[in-house]
């Protein structure tokens, strides 16, 4: 019979796996398909095509979101044992940036109706509508520089505590760290120097691997279980 460690730990790799999945669904197919950037008239005509596609992105976002947090609540039952109170601070910092996530989704659905039903900004004209009718999207693309910063953060505690569980190896908990690191100057670089962050970006790849890294061991490895305690004898 599989120890409930290890069957925690095979349920959080392969959701872990969806969500990544998803997360490139959501944040690099669609908006390279649909979104240009500095042009609000392409970006409205994109989506107007492209609807289905449009609506698939605004599901699976909030779909992600669920999976991802379903993830982080496994990990919390998985490591808790470790220490209770860096478990709780992981838990906590993407319950704090789960919001924005939501939020998106909704921009994304106030976006469509906008395009669909052009009266709703009758006053303007039609370049004007579609600059005001993104500008929520902008706003969203906006929101993952912050939601990268909790991206990162969470991973902090989860290297910790991956490095001092016992039951999974170390370096995955150094590489979570370093990974968590790399998101923070990421994101701290697209926001203050923009110019340089395109090539930080392809520079960072192997850092920012740690999450994929702790998914393939969890689905594939797994957890070294705490052998059984054997019955004394009277």
């Amino acid at each position: 019979m599989m120890h409930p460690l290890i069957k925690t730990a095979r349920i959080a790799g392969f959701l872990y796996l969806l969500v990544v999945f998803t997360g490139v669904f959501v944040l690099i197919y669609v908006p390279g398909k649909l979104f240009v950037p500095a042009d609000p008239t392409a970006t409205a005509t994109n989506i107007l095509a492209h609807q289905s596609l449009f609506h698939a992105h605004i599901v699976v976002g909030v779909i992600s979101e669920l999976l991802f947090i379903s993830v982080v609540l496994l990990l919390y039952r998985l490591l808790k044992g470790v220490n209770g109170d860096l478990a709780a601070v992981m838990v906590i910092l993407i319950l704090i940036d789960a919001p924005l996530a939501f939020l998106g989704a909704g921009n994304e659905a106030a976006t469509l109706t906008y395009l669909r039903n052009p009266d709703f900004l009758a006053a303007f004209d039609k370049p004007q509508r579609d600059a005001l009718a993104t500008l929520l999207i902008n706003f969203d693309s906006q929101s993952v520089l912050v939601s990268e910063v909790f991206w990162g953060l969470w991973l902090l505690p989860l290297g910790l505590l991956v490095y001092r569980s016992g039951f999974l190896p170390r370096f995955l908990g150094v590489w979570l760290f370093v990974n968590g690191l790399t998101y923070l100057v990421l994101s701290a670089m697209r926001l203050f120097t923009p110019e340089n962050a395109k090539a930080a970006l392809a520079f960072s790849i192997p850092f920012v691997l740690g999450e994929i890294a702790l998914t393939l061991w969890l689905l594939t490895v797994g957890v070294r279980a705490p052998p059984s305690p054997v019955p004394s004898s009277a």
